[in-house]
């Protein structure tokens, strides 16, 4: 892939562009094997890659200059904004749409946030597509002060973007470097963004995770489902679900499925995902993973953990260490961390792993690995 921002040394966010696509996977795959090298015996996948360029379904795009020419992307060392919209990692679809924003901004008057001077309203965009080229616009403003415009201009934002089907401000009033702040105020009747993979359908709002590569993700889960259907459990918990992508997609009608996840609102977007699908023994709960392991009676016969970059953590592996769980399906964005955590389960043997290059043009990748219980 080449990028004009990157040559002219403009952005420098790729920290493998102008390498060559398959030299990137190949020092991914060496990475990966030798995190892994403690554990002998594994079978190795190959691994899945897609496309090297317009993978990304989510842009959060800085909103600077002034109303009259506002710029999208990043800030500079000064603070001042840098504009980034033919990002080439950007989907077809985020592209089209950044000129659009842009020229609303301007026709709306929404004055850009001033990092520098602290003055200004506008912060961020954040902007989703679906699968279905549908949007998620989010405005994230210092204040309530111009919501009121953003209220009565947005009829004209729908007219020039109909597929933006959900948008919301989101107020961050804090100067500091953090994308967003605690209230959330949904400006359109329709709160959720349908994420259709394959057969299933997924509903994200406006604070919940979901995948930045759409095609990767719907490969993460197929594996993840062919992984758990190879062992049959009758019982799983998925931890750190989020809007429940592994535990809906490994949901069978003979198969009780518990997801548990922290945020109150992927859950809601779970249980609505879980409901449109008819899967009555498949349910969610609003809680900290490792609370909740810690305070179960009992376990199921398979766990799926899919935890930030920092992972599972001494006490939540210790906890599956100790459980006597058959099976644990990982996955992993950090190699690092997903080491660790495997050294603290020893009773648990890495028996399949699966690389997914989840991020090109970076050094980050996601993996995936079946556990298997050895020491009863």
């Amino acid at each position: 892939m080449q990028c004009d921002y990157f040559d002219a040394g403009t952005c420098r966010s790729c920290t493998e562009m102008g390498v060559p696509y398959l030299v990137q996977v190949a020092r991914k795959e060496e990475h990966l094997r030798h995190q892994l090298s403690a554990f002998p015996g594994v079978e190795w996948l190959p691994s899945f890659s897609a496309a090297e360029s317009g993978f990304r379904n989510k842009a959060k795009m800085v909103v600077s200059g002034d109303s009259v020419s506002p710029t999208l992307g990043i800030l500079d060392a000064d603070g001042l904004g840098v504009d980034l919209r033919a990002c080439g990692l950007c989907s077809p679809g985020l592209t089209a749409a950044f000129p659009v924003l842009a020229d609303f901004i301007s026709s709306a008057g929404l004055t850009p946030y001033d990092v520098p001077r602290r003055q200004g309203e506008l912060k961020y965009i954040i902007l989703t597509e679906s699968p279905d080229g549908e949007f998620m616009l989010r405005f994230v403003l210092r204040s309530t002060l111009q919501l009121a415009r953003l209220r009565d201009t947005l009829p004209r934002l729908q007219a020039a973007l109909p597929t933006a089907v959900v948008i919301s401000a989101n107020i961050h009033p804090e100067h500091k470097a953090t994308l967003e702040g605690e209230e959330e105020i949904i400006l359109t009747a329709q709160e959720s963004l349908p994420m259709r993979l394959d057969a299933l359908t997924l509903h994200l709002r406006t604070r919940s995770f979901f995948q930045t590569n759409t095609a990767v993700a719907r490969e993460l889960y197929r594996q993840g489902t062919v992984w758990v259907d190879e062992v049959s459990p009758a019982s799983l918990w998925d931890l750190y679900c989020g809007v429940g992508g592994f535990a809906l997609h490994a949901a069978r009608p003979d198969r009780e499925v518990t997801g548990i996840e922290v945020s109150a609102e992927a859950v809601a977007s779970a249980r609505l995902s879980a409901e449109e699908a008819g899967l009555t023994r498949t349910d969610f709960v609003t809680a900290d993973a490792t609370t909740f392991v810690r305070d179960a009676g009992s376990v199921p016969d398979l766990v799926i953990v899919n935890p930030p970059r920092r992972g599972l953590g001494a006490e939540l592996a210790g906890l599956l260490q100790n459980s006597g769980v058959r099976h644990v399906l990982y996955s992993s964005c950090n190699a690092v961390s997903l080491a660790k955590d495997l050294a603290r389960m020893p009773g648990l043997s890495p028996v399949k792993v699966r690389l997914m290059d989840m991020f090109p043009q970076s050094h980050h990748y996601e993996t995936m690995v079946l556990l298997e219980r050895r020491d009863a």
